[in-house]
């Protein structure tokens, strides 16, 4: 796939997008899910090498393909990685998959009811040798904990500015405000939230697209504005801690938002598993997230 064909396919592509990318942070609670013991490594490098061995039997199964996924999120060193001697953006767009990279480096203190993303000084390096390995285009995450204007405002202004510096290195970003779906104000943070990054859509450059990752409403249909503005590619949702059928159901009341879903993907898949038990497990998340992206209980 070129540029233009991956573009095509994330703008009109029937399936989601698998999120791939737990970072240092995240490892251990993955790991852990997947069935191993922190007492099963005694570094970082030991712990990167087994998340690296998961992601690759993920990548490398048949069921795994640009089908139903039409695009997945990798983390630095994954994509920096290879699978089967191939990096592993290359054996993704082989499938059919559009590789995308996290790019931030992780959130900020709580203030104003937000988390923003802390500096990323080595954006533009980055940026420039994920697109140089073939990928797509980014992801970065920031968190809103309740509705405070000022705090959501700031999320938005920070996103589409980090948004602007990767389309300039040329990638497509994936500006990721999440709501917790915990907040006690989640559905008047979900409205201030749209209204807010319709204000940013409206002020991009002429011809300019982004993609939005987004809680899912706690109102269905919350986001129509955006799934329909013409500066947005596409609409991902995370699962933000919904287990898959819940997350799933969730999906289907939305139109135009796919799943961009990471731990509701990977929850019932097990190290100890043989290929055959793996391969059934995650064919059966990849058909349920893809049956929610595409099966749509409203369409209007």
């Amino acid at each position: 796939m070129n540029h233009a064909e991956m573009t095509e396919k994330m703008a009109a592509g029937h399936g989601f997008i698998a999120a791939l990318d737990q970072s240092g942070g995240s490892t251990p609670k993955a790991l852990k899910g997947y069935g191993v013991e922190e007492s099963a490594y005694s570094n970082d490098e030991e712990m990167f090498g087994l998340i690296h061995e998961m992601r690759s039997r993920i990548i490398r199964s048949g069921v795994f393909n640009g089908e139903k996924v039409i695009g997945a999120i990798l983390f630095e060193r994954t994509m920096d990685g290879t699978v089967d001697g191939k990096p592993v953006p290359t054996a993704l767009i082989e499938k059919g998959i559009v590789p995308f990279i996290k790019v931030d480096k992780g959130l900020e203190a709580e203030a104003n009811g937000v988390q923003l993303m802390k500096p990323m000084p080595e954006l533009d390096a980055l940026v420039a040798r994920s697109k140089a390995l073939g990928v797509f285009g980014t992801k970065e995450r920031s968190v809103i904990n309740s509705a405070n204007a000022e705090g959501i405002a700031a999320v938005v202004k920070q996103q589409f500015e980090v948004g602007l510096q990767i389309l300039a290195g040329g990638l497509m970003p994936i500006i990721e405000p999440e709501v917790n779906i915990k907040s006690e104000t989640r559905e008047a943070c979900d409205t201030l939230l749209r209204d807010e990054i319709l204000k940013a859509l409206d002020a991009l450059p002429q011809g300019t697209k982004v993609m939005l990752k987004l809680s899912l409403p706690k109102v269905p249909g919350t986001f129509d504005a955006l799934v329909d503005h013409p500066a947005v590619l596409r609409v991902v949702a995370l699962s933000g801690g919904y287990a898959r059928p819940e997350a799933c159901v969730e999906l289907s009341k939305n139109r135009g938002i796919i799943a961009s879903f990471s731990r509701a993907l990977l929850e019932d898949l097990r190290y100890q598993m043989s290929d055959a038990e793996f391969d059934a497990a995650l064919g059966g998340a990849i058909d349920e997230i893809f049956a929610g992206s595409t099966q749509k209980l409203v369409t209007a």
